[in-house]
């Protein structure tokens, strides 16, 4: 019984809220025969009002001129810079077996460790499918040929065998060095 006047209430409530929203609503729809001419004369004024100004345009820098006179030098493009006989230098070695962690690019290569001490120091490198390996000096590393020069407490030494653009190859020492936990 108590339930179903607070039942009849709350409709009651609802209702009433439904009414007066609805009444709300309708003020601003309707319109009076006066209105049309406020309206217009507000638009005649802003009409009338002036523009405001335009922002000044930027202004632009001023680039200094060179002039190339090197037209007379040896061109960089040309087959005299290439190495055609294709007799001695570095290169990498194509009969070398590969080594598990030539598959991985130098830095994704991580140094957790080593072990031992003095000359016989082993390091320690977790590759990114999270296997680690013992690394010695000889070993290689990475994909640009990196042979192991040498295994410190802290970093890993190697030199890497990279083409020089014109044939050729040279040797870039990198390092893989031991992270802060």
């Amino acid at each position: 019984m108590i339930l179903d006047r607070n039942r009849g209430a709350l409709r009651m409530l609802a209702a009433s809220l439904l009414v007066l929203s609805l009444g709300a609503c309708g003020r601003g729809v309707t319109s009076t025969p006066g209105d049309a001419p406020n309206l217009e004369k507000w638009v005649a004024d802003v009409r009338a009002r002036p523009a405001p100004p335009l922002e000044p345009l930027p202004v632009m820098q001023q680039f200094e001129t060179f002039e190339y006179a090197a037209q007379d030098l040896r061109d960089p493009f040309s087959d005299a810079w290439s190495n055609s006989d294709g007799a001695g230098g570095l290169r990498p070695d194509p009969n070398r077996r590969k080594e598990p962690l030539e598959q991985y690019p130098l830095d994704s290569l991580d140094m957790v460790g080593t072990i031992g001490a003095g000359g016989g120091l082993v390091a320690l490198v977790m590759a990114p499918d999270r296997v680690t390996h013992r690394i010695l000096p000889g070993a290689y590393l990475g994909q640009a040929d990196g042979r192991v020069t040498s295994v410190q407490e802290d970093k890993i030494e190697l030199v890497e065998l990279v083409p020089d653009g014109a044939g050729g190859w040279l040797e870039r020492p990198a390092s893989i060095a031991l992270e802060d936990q």
